[in-house]
């Protein structure tokens, strides 16, 4: 008796590809599985024609040579032919469910692992950020054993194959038509079980240390930069490469200065009669002094610009300024003969010359009452 056309056994046409043929043997194969149909010939004949169909045409090589020779391909054992047999139902179905609950038939998971990154604070004060430091660290982490080389086995030894799942790293459930695959709960995955771990590590591959390193910083850093250190951060798990170490930057505040960018600003507080006056003052920068003249009739809060006083980025780019805000003082104290002269001085003002925002304030003040009147 002629055997029927694969392609048709499936439903499928001869161009269809390796997704789409699965697909069809699911759908078909779930509807006449013997595990469904306990007891009826037919479902079992049915089965065994799309199982049949299924590994000749999903075996690449077994594809080809059926396109060209047809059944006339396996006669005589040719290509292997079809051994029979046909997948249980949870084998159809595994990878579908292996997908969402962790991997299915594809053996254990990998046992070698990056080691965690690491981060760490360090405290900088605003010259060592602006100019740049060279800092020392202490960082406690996990390094590899020098003893078992990060095996975990006790030297002489070595891990033995876990019992449980016979190397593979999981364990399969089935429960009716289902199973469903799991991490091995003897050697957590890794397909391999230590029997007589390292005394030093016990058995982990890595002990705690703590390691002294160097840390250039460069020039212009600010709060939240971040400088990394590759291999510095923990050994990695059967022979897996090392983390890195995440140097993160936190400058201080500083008692004169604040930043902002690449800006940094400070506050000068001058006296009654040099904002009066006018006259020149010393203010501080970073790197030393510089003059600031004040001109005459200076205001509370007025700002005056150095020009390249502050941060050069260390992204590049031009270096900021140094602004310096002046804060004038009300004398304190008065001695008699100081009261008598302010007191001489302010009978001789005429408030709208000598004090026009004043006296512009006022007017201002008149003017919202008056609107408020009904």
């Amino acid at each position: 008796m002629a055997k029927r056309d694969y392609y048709d056994i499936l439903g499928v046409s001869s161009d269809v590809s390796e997704g789409d043929l699965k697909k069809a043997y699911r759908r078909l194969a779930m509807k006449v599985h013997p595990d469904r149909n306990p007891g009826d010939a037919a479902a079992e004949a049915k089965f065994k024609e799309l199982s049949e169909a299924y590994e000749v045409l999903s075996d690449p090589e077994k594809r080809a040579a059926y396109d060209r020779y047809g059944h006339d391909a396996f006669e005589g054992g040719g290509q292997g032919g079809f051994h029979g047999g046909g997948a249980s139902f949870s084998d159809i179905f595994g990878d579908v469910f292996g997908d969402i609950f962790g991997g299915a038939g594809g053996g254990g998971r990998s046992s070698v692992h990056r080691g965690s990154d690491l981060r760490y604070t360090l405290d900088l004060t605003l010259e060592e950020a602006v100019f740049g430091v060279e800092k020392t660290i202490r960082v406690p982490r996990l390094a590899e054993c020098g003893t078992c080389q990060g095996s975990g086995a006790k030297p002489g030894s070595s891990p033995k194959t876990c019992q449980t799942c016979n190397g593979q790293g999981q364990v399969r459930m089935q429960q009716g038509f289902f199973a469903i695959q799991q991490t091995c709960p003897r050697c957590q995955g890794q397909g391999k079980v230590i029997t007589d771990p390292c005394g030093d590590c016990r058995g982990q591959g890595r002990k705690e240390e703590t390691k002294t390193l160097s840390v250039k910083i460069p020039a212009g850093v600010d709060t939240g930069d971040r400088i990394r250190l590759s291999g510095e951060g923990e050994a990695g798990l059967n022979g897996g490469p090392t983390g890195d170490l995440y140097v993160q930057v936190d400058v201080k505040e500083h008692r004169l200065f604040k930043r902002d960018g690449k800006d940094l600003y400070c506050e000068v507080p001058i006296s009654f009669t040099d904002a009066a006056l006018g006259g020149e003052l010393e203010v501080p920068t970073l790197d030393g002094r510089v003059k600031l003249k004040v001109p005459e009739g200076t205001q509370t809060g007025k700002l005056f610009r150095v020009r390249a006083k502050g941060v050069k980025p260390v992204r590049g780019g031009a270096q900021g300024d140094l602004l310096c805000r002046v804060l004038v003082e009300t004398p304190v104290n008065l001695t008699s003969k100081q009261r008598e002269l302010l007191e001489e001085l302010h009978a001789s003002l005429n408030h709208k010359t000598h004090a026009p925002k004043r006296e512009g304030w006022f007017d201002s003040v008149k003017s919202f009452f008056d609107e408020m009147k009904f």
